[in-house]
């Protein structure tokens, strides 16, 4: 057998192995959280929007929630500001909240493109849209750290509306409080909360790490699943800090509240969202229910 008929039969098993997965999940909803440096690397960027653009012309109903942290950074540097962190949250004051949200509006925007070149129809919002996301102000340790926003409630219904007429949403974590004032949003968060607020099948963290490691230290202690006790034994036993800590947690409480299987994949790595749920393999560490 010649090499170009090997690797079109090769080409022929992927499908055959993805065919299962595709009727699995047709017709259900998939919250990509999009963010790290799969954003500032272009090929990456395309190799992003495309896998979730395939997943909605094969019957998947995705929905994008993307962050902009490197980009708000890079712009509040520009205006003379210094960009500053308590716990890993931004210090929003008004002005760097009016950049956050020029920023944000701007990625929301390329990305929308980036989707109708590929032939599906798209539309960007924030969660001031249709009130979306709704919060209250959040304290780090007691501290104020300015227009950060905690969400308190979410009004999916736009969402529906949206997919229901065959639109794939783009939404910018930006949300409102009861005073109309404009906050900041974690964008994990944003996409945790919005997760369980449409009952989404899935949830997928794009991030700048493979998964979840038993000893980050080991590289055979790599976790491909992993359920909610088994996660929360892992943050018991103190094998899990810094900004993993807190994803950790949006995985088991996007579980606990309905979303059948939680994913946290390395965006660094070429069509990890398509290798994640239509191989039998997988490539991240992959959350389900007890």
């Amino acid at each position: 057998m010649d090499k170009d008929m090997e690797s079109v039969l090769k080409k022929a098993e992927v499908l055959v192995e993805a065919l299962p997965y595709i009727q699995k999940f047709n017709k259900k909803i998939i919250v990509v959280k999009y963010g790290g440096s799969a954003m500032s690397n272009e090929e990456l960027q395309k190799s992003v929007i495309t896998d979730v653009t395939l997943l909605k012309l094969v019957g998947l109903k995705p929905i994008i929630v993307h962050g902009g942290g490197k980009a708000i950074s890079s712009w509040v540097s520009k205006v003379g500001k210094e960009a500053r962190f308590v716990n890993g949250l931004r210090v929003t004051d008004a002005e760097t909240m009016e950049i956050a949200e020029m920023v944000l509006g701007r990625v929301n925007k390329q990305l929308v493109t980036m989707v109708q070149e590929l032939g599906v129809k798209a539309i960007g919002i924030s969660g001031k849209d249709s009130g979306l996301l709704h919060v209250k102000k959040k304290y780090s340790d007691g501290k104020d750290i300015g227009f950060v926003g905690e969400i308190d409630k979410v009004d999916p219904k736009v969402l529906f509306d949206l997919i229901d007429n065959e639109y794939l949403p783009v939404i910018a974590p930006v949300g409102f409080d009861d005073n109309f004032d404009t906050y900041n949003i974690n964008a994990d968060d944003a996409a945790c909360a919005i997760a369980k607020a449409v009952g989404a099948d899935k949830l997928a963290f794009l991030t700048d790490i493979e998964g979840v490691y038993k000893d980050i230290n080991d590289p055979s202690s790599f976790l491909s699943r992993l359920t909610c006790s088994e996660a929360d034994a892992l943050i018991a036993g103190g094998n899990i800090g810094g900004g993993m800590l807190p994803k950790l947690n949006n995985c088991t409480d996007a579980i606990r509240q309905g979303v059948n299987s939680v994913h946290i994949l390395d965006g660094r790595i070429a069509h990890c969202l398509l290798l994640e749920i239509f191989t039998n393999k997988g490539v991240g560490t992959m959350f389900t229910a007890d």
